[in-house]
């Protein structure tokens, strides 16, 4: 080992040698043993913050003194170099491999710069990186909303008239009370079809995300967030369970598992349910497309970047009060050539996640549209919501929600539906505002008329999102006007009781707010019951605070 030490030694540059050559003179002057390790070596692994060595070294006479030195090395060449000591010796070490294997192995020529590397060139830069993550992210959302526009227009007219008139012919071939009838009508039509409407978009959501996954950008997503996980004290591996909590915050959370730290764990737990899954999305688009039109899309990707930024910033908190970061270990990712997706692969994910969605609307929100309507009609005989015992609650704890610009009991008793699941604030809106409503009279049609009418309905839609699709061409608009999506009976009733900026702000505290009961189970599993109410507890403040500062800086600057 010694012969072959003093016939080759690595040169990592000026700024690195220098570092390394002020360990080797302070082991000298302190008589700092190295045992069995060779000095030059141990010199290295001590910039890099190896954990390993880091606790062995600690252990040894003036271990600490060491330590310290080492780590004001690192952090020195950090500031002038830019980037970690690990990282730049890693980088010196693969540079040398490379130069050696170029100037041995004689390989026949050919193209070495792939396509991969050309398309990498671009979206890994270290600047450009991150802008065409946003802008890929963007143009998906903008996707999943115009071009599923028409198809949750059909959805809706399909479960308010067909299976709504088809359900109201059932029960009154039953000699049924009417209160029967309402809780069928206004509590399980109203509730769990105002969810079901939004199907559509999930859809295609799932489609769009399988495709980025599937060609392999989403694992370039995690490599370029590596730089700005680094930040709050993570590192790339922990954006894949956040990438995992676009779709559903649980799966997410056991995703952890794969991170070796558990302080890195914990840490990412409490940053995933800050990911806007897609329980979220029916609330996201109910609102955007009530309020906001054909900006909807943009509202609904600031809404996910948003929790991005939020998570960030509550990462930086949590690691510079209860969560300190230890020595922070490699981050080593793979990145697949990019492929042609395998369309049946984007399919069955895209069809096993909504089924996922679905089978919850056919259990959890089922049962919670049932016990909604019992609570909005109890005690018996009430003739105003308001006088309820869900109205008597939700108007108890109104107040709190007055400074965000949505106090009313109405929106109170939604939100707090939406523990159990976030769309469930749809399903209770729809029944509180829709539940009951007088229904206009309309010459009834056949079962082949219906049939037909459904079959009309799918094929326009189909046809309208194609053009919607085809319009994304540069120069080719097949829209013209067409693009707005008709008013719902939701969206008539929520611009009564909302302006553009309480709207926003409302949809701001349904991003942050509580997690749903399945992610805090999940945390609790992983991580004990303290980080599961930590997560609860922070989550809502972070909620109400930032509601609270869009809501009343909107109103300064005259935009309410």
């Amino acid at each position: 080992m010694n012969i072959s030490q003093s016939l080759f030694k690595l040169d990592y540059g000026g700024k690195i040698e220098r570092e390394i050559a002020k360990m080797l003179t302070a082991f000298e002057e302190m008589k700092f043993d190295t045992g069995r390790y060779p000095k030059r070596w141990l010199a290295l692994k001590l910039l890099e913050a190896d954990t390993e060595i880091l606790e062995r070294v600690q252990s040894m006479p003036n271990g600490e003194q060491v330590i310290a030195l080492a780590k004001q090395g690192a952090d020195h060449v950090q500031s002038m170099l830019g980037d970690d000591f690990d990282l730049l010796t890693a980088d010196r070490r693969y540079g040398f491999i490379n130069g050696v294997v170029r100037q041995s192995l004689h390989r026949p020529q050919m193209d070495r710069i792939t396509l991969t590397d050309r398309i990498d060139d671009i979206v890994t830069h270290k600047w450009f990186g991150l802008p065409v993550f946003f802008a890929v992210m963007y143009v998906v959302f903008r996707l999943v909303i115009d071009v599923s526009s028409p198809f949750l227009d059909w959805t809706d007219a399909v479960i308010n008239g067909p299976i709504a008139n088809g359900m109201r012919f059932l029960l009154n071939l039953l000699p049924l009370p009417a209160w029967i009838h309402s809780l069928v009508i206004d509590g399980i039509v109203a509730g769990v079809g105002g969810v079901l409407v939004f199907v559509p978009g999930l859809l295609i959501l799932y489609f769009f995300l399988a495709l980025l996954e599937d060609s392999g950008y989403m694992s370039r997503a995690a490599f370029v967030m590596d730089r700005f996980m680094r930040i709050v004290g993570l590192h790339g591996k922990s954006f894949i369970p956040m990438i995992l909590g676009f779709g559903c915050a649980v799966p997410a959370i056991y995703a952890t598992r794969t991170i070796a730290s558990r302080r890195d764990r914990v840490l990412t737990a409490l940053l995933v349910p800050l990911m806007s899954c897609s329980a979220r999305l029916p609330v996201y688009v109910v609102f955007g497309l009530a309020f906001f039109g054909s900006r909807a899309g943009t509202v609904i990707w600031a809404m996910y970047a948003l929790g991005i930024v939020v998570a960030m910033l509550a990462g930086m908190v949590f690691t510079r009060t209860i969560l300190k970061p230890d020595a922070t270990s490699a981050f080593v990712l793979e990145l697949p050539p990019y492929r042609q997706p395998a369309m049946k692969s984007v399919l069955i994910h895209m069809w096993e996640n909504t089924r996922e969605f679905v089978r919850k609307a056919g259990t959890m929100i089922l049962f919670t549209s049932v016990v909604m309507w019992f609570l909005l009609n109890l005690p018996w005989g009430v003739t105003e919501q308001r006088d309820s015992y869900f109205g008597k609650v939700s108007n108890a704890i109104s107040p709190i929600f007055t400074p965000l610009g949505f106090g009313s009991w109405e929106t109170g008793g939604a939100l707090v539906s939406g523990f159990m699941a976030k769309e469930i604030v749809v399903s209770t809106m729809s029944q509180i505002y829709l539940g009951g409503e007088d229904v206009e009279v309309v010459e009834p049609k056949t079962f082949s008329e219906e049939v037909i009418g459904v079959g009309t309905g799918f094929v326009d839609a189909t046809i309208s999102s194609g053009k919607i699709l085809l319009s994304i061409i540069p120069g080719v608009n097949l829209i013209g006007e067409e693009a707005e999506s008709e008013d719902t009976a939701l969206s008539i009733a929520l611009r009564k009781q909302f302006t553009p900026l309480s709207a926003v702000s409302l949809l701001i505290f349904v991003l942050l707010y509580v997690p749903c009961v399945a992610t805090l189970g999940a945390i609790k599993h992983e991580f004990g019951t303290s980080w599961a109410v930590t997560s609860a507890v922070y989550q809502t403040m972070v909620a109400w605070l930032m509601a609270f500062i869009v809501y009343q800086g909107g109103l300064l600057l005259g935009l309410g």
